[in-house]
């Protein structure tokens, strides 16, 4: 899955540019799935830097931050149940996808959006196609970050 990116900043005169205008590749993770880091910061509330946050080491969220990424779960992604620890927004860009949670699921298609608030979850494709998700995730207070 490859992503465009524009960034925003500002130039020596303090006037708006372009920072960053580049195609992101995915990275893929457990079988049938791969994500697309977008942004990320490190503090709430958010500091502007110079950094690029997509060449940090993250795992699925960061404490004291917020995370931004695309995903792709192929039909038949593996299992991976998991909490973060923090509010996350999920919309369902393209595609189906099932929420399961401890009692019972959810059935999602395209334009749909999840606010998950630090429940257990797990992702399931049943469609024929593939589904993209876009998450933002932000830490809760005295949240950890949480890993693959």
């Amino acid at each position: 899955m490859k992503t465009r990116r524009v960034v925003t900043g500002h130039n020596k005169d303090g006037r708006s540019v372009v920072k960053w205008d580049s195609a992101l590749e995915g990275t893929p993770g457990r079988p049938r799935f791969e994500k697309v880091e977008l942004w990320a910061t490190d503090t709430l509330p958010a500091r502007l830097t110079e950094d690029d946050p997509t060449t940090w080491e993250m795992g699925t969220s960061l404490a004291n931050g917020s995370v931004f990424r695309f995903c792709r779960y192929e039909p038949g992604v593996a299992e991976r149940w998991h909490r973060t620890d923090s509010i996350d927004y999920g919309i369902v860009i393209s595609g189906e996808m099932w929420m399961q949670l401890d009692e019972g699921e959810v059935h999602l298609k395209a334009g749909d959006v999840v606010i998950q608030r630090g429940t257990i979850h797990n992702w399931v494709n049943r469609g024929s196609e593939p589904c993209v998700m876009a998450f933002i995730l932000i830490a809760t207070e005295g949240a950890a970050s949480t890993g693959w």
